[in-house]
């Protein structure tokens, strides 16, 4: 399976490097990510993003809690470029289903990044509430449910048979936290992984050899012990 590889960054500077790099085949933002960057102005700052990303897909997310102010952003965020996904989460704040939201943007042909999802039964309902046409990304938070001691694989592994129904579904693996979910990624045939720079530039160095692991970590062992002077 050839699992695309997508930045999960809002950093101007960062977009500009990663959007050169060919590994790097789309990008997805959110509100933290956005707030990390220190953007100031939302409606801005994504349109000055996509100065740099004309081409690859990229995700902006809603932030409205309800139907009517997640419909209104959505519709607004649609118009800022033909590569743009709308993302919008699978439940408000209140533990509501969006499925009102997503039935009705899918049925207006705007493409979706549906996130905050972590099981099949999730991902059943989406296929739901979907057309065959549009295209829809659906992110599965797979580093957030091993945190809590949930094995993420077997969720990904139903929801990628749900969709082979849908050609215009791609599942996607995201809260990345490690390199190898890459590798994990690929064996399961997931569509799309969503990996912050600081990791796609450590799957750039795959294919290193055991013996040259061994004497990079015992280097690195001598070098700090001769930096701190330690003495026995």
């Amino acid at each position: 399976m050839n699992t695309k590889i997508f930045c999960d960054i809002a950093e101007y500077n960062l977009i500009k490097k990663f959007n050169k790099k060919k590994i790097v085949k789309g990008f997805t933002t959110n509100p933290s990510l956005m707030r990390k960057a220190g953007a100031k102005d939302y409606k801005s700052y994504c349109k000055k993003i996509l100065k740099i990303c004309k081409k690859k897909p990229i995700s902006f997310e809603v932030f409205g809690d309800n139907y009517t102010s997640m419909m209104r952003q959505a519709l607004k965020i649609n118009t800022w470029g033909k590569n743009v996904y709308v993302k919008v989460p699978i439940i408000n704040s209140k533990n509501e289903f969006t499925g009102k939201v997503i039935k009705e943007l899918n049925n207006k042909n705007i493409k979706l990044n549906i996130t905050a999802v972590y099981s099949a039964k999730q991902t059943e309902k989406i296929l739901k509430k979907i057309n065959k046409k549009t295209k829809v990304i659906i992110s599965i938070f797979a580093g957030r449910a091993a945190d809590t001691g949930k094995d993420p694989i077997p969720e990904f592994k139903k929801s990628i048979s749900l969709a082979k129904k849908f050609k215009n579904v791609e599942i996607l693996w995201a809260s990345v936290r490690e390199p190898y979910n890459y590798l994990q990624a690929k064996q399961i045939g997931c569509h799309i992984i969503t990996v912050p720079p600081s990791i796609i530039e450590k799957i750039e160095k795959f294919g290193k050899s055991v013996i040259q692991l061994t004497n990079e970590t015992v280097k690195t062992f001598l070098t700090d012990s001769k930096k701190s002077k330690f003495r026995i």
